[in-house]
């Protein structure tokens, strides 16, 4: 399960996905699409890389291949739209785009014209995406095309790349990198000391960086990875929930069901009963409000439980 470094599933090996979501959060991760994100109403905290939007609703904000990005809805009735698309769409040498900014405003939008080209662009693909009639990708890789370069007039690409550019894209790649590890590795004993050593950092200049970047502390993050694994285990294997426990790099059950329940809202035991725990996807979770129910293949309802429960004996 890569939910950190997200692989989507896509219909086809066409790869342009388009849905919209209401009172969502998802954690720090990355993929190699480019995502635009639409703030249909309400408002969010989102961060790319090292920069933080307080995005309001008609801003838009481009998310490039590789970008580490995360959000936290903190309005009550908010809605977004998430269109990710293939950089071979653009170019098959595509180069990452260098923006001076991720975040394109309502005003700015409105005064290009282009907040009624978005909506034009998000119908289209989804008629055709639907559709699939004859030369249905040449019509979507038209329309992404227009929109993004006309979109890329907004914000000019720097015409020379600095030292300290390339430092922090090397930076990002380094941290990928260990994001990667973390998930292959989740099972081993892994101390912030050791990861701070892999980036070249100090401890405690590696625990500020990493709290920047993704949005949680090391511990919580390495602990997420862990109960996604265990959780994907949980619903394919009939192992005991100890042995599942231990593999994931607990050191024992209490400990496992203690961070399973604070992470799931769920006890083990009660994951494993739910219909939809093979969909749950834990790069997304939902915010506090509970209006309108998700799509099964994407964020699933996070439920906040108090940290109490045992784990059954039945698969102990």
């Amino acid at each position: 399960m890569k939910a950190f470094h997200e692989v989507r599933n896509y219909p086809s090996d066409f790869m342009v996905w388009h849905e919209r979501y209401r009172n969502i959060s998802f954690i720090a991760h990355w993929h190699r699409e480019i995502e635009l994100i639409y703030v249909r109403s309400g408002t969010a905290q989102i961060h790319v890389t090292d920069a933080s939007f307080n995005a309001q609703a008609g801003d838009l904000i481009v998310c490039d291949s590789g970008d580490i990005h995360f959000c936290d809805a903190h309005s009550e009735d908010s809605c977004f739209d998430f269109l990710l698309f293939d950089t071979a769409i653009l170019s098959s040498h595509y180069q990452y785009s260098a923006l001076e900014g991720r975040l394109f405003s309502r005003a700015l939008l409105e005064d290009a014209a282009l907040l009624p080209e978005w909506e034009r662009l998000l119908g289209v693909l989804d008629a055709e995406l639907a559709g699939r009639g004859a030369h249905y990708q040449e019509v979507v890789k038209s329309e992404l095309r227009s929109f993004w370069y006309r979109l890329l007039r907004l914000s000019p690409s720097q015409s020379a790349v600095s030292v300290m550019q390339n430092r922090r894209r090397d930076m990002l790649a380094d941290l990928q990198n260990l994001l990667t590890f973390l998930e292959d590795h989740c099972g081993d004993p892994i101390s912030l000391t050791d990861a701070a050593e892999m980036m070249g950092f100090s401890p405690s200049h590696f625990s500020r960086l990493f709290k920047q970047l993704t949005g949680t502390g090391f511990v919580r993050y390495l602990n997420i990875i862990r109960i996604s694994q265990a959780a994907e285990q949980l619903v394919t294997t009939d192992d005991r929930i100890t042995d599942i426990a231990l593999r994931c790099g607990f050191g024992n059950v209490r400990s496992f069901n203690r961070v399973f329940l604070e992470i799931t809202g769920y006890t083990p035991s009660e994951y494993i009963k739910r219909p939809e725990s093979r969909s749950y996807n834990f790069t997304y979770y939902r915010s506090s409000a509970d209006l309108i129910s998700l799509p099964e293949e994407n964020p699933t309802i996070k439920r906040d439980f108090p940290l109490t429960g045992e784990v059954t004996a039945s698969r102990l």
